[in-house]
């Protein structure tokens, strides 16, 4: 896949750089952005060609200075080669990741160094990682599987938006639900989705390729349905999730920051979904909804 990198000048004072980066990557998503680093100057995103949106893209840039004062931003774009942006992550791999006693996420493709026989813990899921989203080692990733734990899932039929590397369809699976469909925007994240289920023997989860839009093309309802994502997205989806829902059906958010909680409660009132409950990790949430 054919990647621009988009290099944001911004200039403020020192002070409210990393403010304005934050907040800047926040709003970009909506043109296409799924990755970002920090630069001197400002932020560098990368987006997909085929995904950006340019006039989006200025909708946020050009009223910036009147979201946060005294704050000026530029750009410039620059197509750079296909290439594995976790590559160095991935091949220095991630220690287990414990949720309490109850969970245990590790690299599957090192079962020395600890043994795998040494991790104990009732629900143990490998993952192997290849550009996508969602080891455990994110608060979000962690947040989002230890709320899983406390849920009864046996028999429920449960959807994952953007499932990265498919670990919480596949958390959701070894924890009981009948059926679990998943889908991502990024075709590698779909490939390493359904590696991830054969890796962890996981054999009822179907994936798709796409956005919120493929919902369209899939019948029936969900009891369950997740979603580790971006707040931008989240706001504009949440509708296609509420019209999917069971009776009773359970929504369960992450991938925002603790000070966006209300504008997501006050969207799911919007669509008549009521919070039963919360938790934070490191500044970083994740809000668990019922259909009423």
């Amino acid at each position: 896949m054919k990647y621009y990198a988009v290099k944001f000048q911004i200039e403020c004072a020192p002070e409210l750089m990393q403010t304005a980066r934050d907040l800047l990557a926040d709003d970009v998503v909506r043109a296409g952005f799924e990755s970002f680093e920090d630069d001197e100057n400002g932020l560098i995103g990368y987006v997909q060609t085929d995904q950006f949106n340019q006039s989006m893209l200025n909708e946020v840039v050009a009223p910036f200075a009147f979201v946060v004062p005294n704050v000026q931003i530029s750009y410039t774009i620059e197509e750079v080669e296909p290439k594995n942006w976790n590559e160095t992550w991935e091949n220095e791999g991630f220690n287990p990741i414990f949720i309490g006693d109850r969970c245990v996420i590790y690299d599957a493709r090192r079962l020395e160094n600890p043994p795998l026989s040494s991790l104990m813990a009732p629900l143990r899921i490998g993952i192997e990682t290849k550009m996508a989203f969602g080891t455990g080692t994110h608060e979000t990733t962690r947040l989002m599987v230890g709320q899983l734990l406390d849920m009864d899932l046996q028999g429920k039929r449960v959807l994952d938006c953007g499932c990265g590397t498919g670990i919480l369809g596949i958390a959701a699976s070894k924890l009981g639900a009948s059926e679990v469909v998943a889908y991502d925007i990024d075709e590698w994240s779909v490939e390493n989705t359904r590696h991830n289920a054969a890796l962890n023997g996981v054999e009822n989860l179907q994936v798709l390729h796409g956005d919120s839009g493929v919902l369209t093309h899939v019948s029936g309802i969900f009891d369950v349905v997740l979603a580790n994502i971006n707040r931008n997205i989240l706001l504009a989806d949440m509708p296609h999730f509420a019209d999917i829902m069971a009776a009773s059906g359970v929504l369960l958010l992450s991938g925002f920051y603790a000070e966006d909680t209300p504008l997501l409660i006050a969207k799911a009132g919007e669509l008549q979904l009521q919070l039963v409950g919360e938790a934070s990790d490191n500044g970083w949430a994740c809000l668990n909804f019922r259909k009423s």
